[in-house]
C-alpha cells in the first residue's frame, strides 16, 4: 500500500463520485436499491464512505448509472481498490474510532473544543494513560496498551514530517483543573500543553470559569477541514458506543458558527497561557 493511500479518504471521495452519479442519474437512493435489490441504507453507507466498497459494488452501480466510459469506470474500480486497503491504526487491532483516525491523518487543519480532558493530540503518555483506564474502566491492560499507542502514534500530525496545517484547540477550564493521573502527571501535561502552544501551527484557547454558560456546554466537537475540495469539512461526535459525522453544508456552517462563538468566549491566546502555567505550578508544588 502506498504511502499516501488513505483507505478512510478513498472511501469519503468514491461515496461521493458515486452519490454524483446518482444525482447525474436522477434517481433516489430508494430507486437504486430497488435495481439492485439491496437494502437503501447499504446505498446511502457506500455513498457516505462509513463502508467499505467492493469492486462488484462499484461494477453494479456503474450499470445501473449507464457509466458507458472505461476510464471513469477504471478510475473508480481502482479507487474502491485502494479503499479496502488497512490503514497504519489496523496494526493495533480493533480500534472502535478508526474512521475518525483515517480522517484525522488526512486533514489540513482541525478545531476542536473539549470539556473534560485535553484533546489526544496532545496528551503525554502518562496522562493518555490516566484517561483511557479512567473512561473505560472494563478495559484490560493490553487494550488500554493499544489505545495509547495509537493515540501517541497519531500525533505524529503534531510532531511528524506531514504536519497539521492548523490545530485550534479551546478547552474549558475544567480540563486544567481536573486531576487526572495524579499532580505530577497534571504538571508534565499543562506544561507539554504550554510548550506545544507556542508551535506557530497550534492555537490553544480556554474558556474561564468566570465566563459562565456557553456554546459547548451542550458538548465537545471537532471540525476536520481537508487539502483537496472534492473532501467536505467534517463535524465529528465521539459517543459511548458510536460516533457520528456530519457533512451536510447547513450542519457545517452552524457548528462552524458555533466555534467561533467559543473561540470569543476564550481567554486570548497569551491569556490562556498564562492561566495554564498558573495552574502547571500549582500541581508542581
Amino acid at each position: 500500500m502506498s504511502a499516501n493511500i488513505n483507505p478512510t479518504v478513498r472511501r469519503r471521495r468514491l461515496g461521493a463520485e458515486l452519490r454524483r452519479l446518482r444525482e447525474l442519474k436522477g434517481m433516489t437512493a430508494e430507486e437504486v436499491a430497488g435495481r439492485l435489490m439491496v437494502s437503501q441504507s447499504k446505498i446511502s453507507r457506500l455513498e457516505n464512505g462509513r463502508r467499505s466498497i467492493s469492486q462488484r459494488d462499484v461494477r453494479d452501480l456503474c450499470d445501473v448509472y449507464e457509466v458507458a466510459d472505461e476510464r471513469i469506470r477504471a478510475g473508480l474500480m481502482e479507487m474502491a481498490r485502494e479503499s479496502r486497503q488497512r490503514g497504519w491504526w489496523h496494526e493495533f487491532g480493533d480500534i472502535p474510532y478508526s474512521v475518525y483516525i483515517g480522517l484525522e491523518a488526512e486533514a489540513s487543519s482541525i478545531r476542536a473544543y473539549e470539556s473534560s480532558f485535553v484533546p489526544g493530540l496532545l496528551q503525554t503518555r502518562e496522562y493518555a494513560e490516566a484517561v483511557v483506564e479512567g473512561t473505560q474502566p472494563d478495559t484490560d491492560v493490553s487494550a488500554i496498551k493499544r489505545r495509547v499507542d495509537v493515540r501517541l502514534k497519531r500525533q505524529s500530525r503534531i510532531y511528524g514530517e506531514d504536519q497539521l496545517g492548523s490545530l485550534w484547540v479551546v478547552i474549558d477550564e475544567a480540563v486544567l483543573i481536573r486531576v487526572v493521573g495524579g499532580p505530577r502527571v497534571m504538571a508534565d501535561q499543562l506544561l507539554q500543553l504550554l510548550e506545544l502552544s507556542e508551535r506557530p501551527n497550534i492555537n490553544l484557547q480556554v474558556i474561564p470559569f468566570r465566563h459562565g454558560a456557553h456554546p459547548g456546554m451542550t458538548g465537545t466537537f471537532s471540525l476536520m477541514e481537508f487539502p483537496e475540495s472534492a473532501d467536505s469539512t467534517v463535524v465529528y461526535f465521539e459517543g459511548v458506543t458510536s460516533d457520528l459525522y456530519l457533512e451536510k453544508e447547513a450542519d457545517v456552517r452552524r457548528y462552524t458558527n458555533l466555534y467561533d462563538h467559543l473561540r470569543a468566549a476564550a481567554l486570548s491566546v497569551a491569556e490562556s497561557r498564562s492561566l495554564i502555567h498558573t495552574y502547571a505550578e500549582g500541581f508542581k508544588r
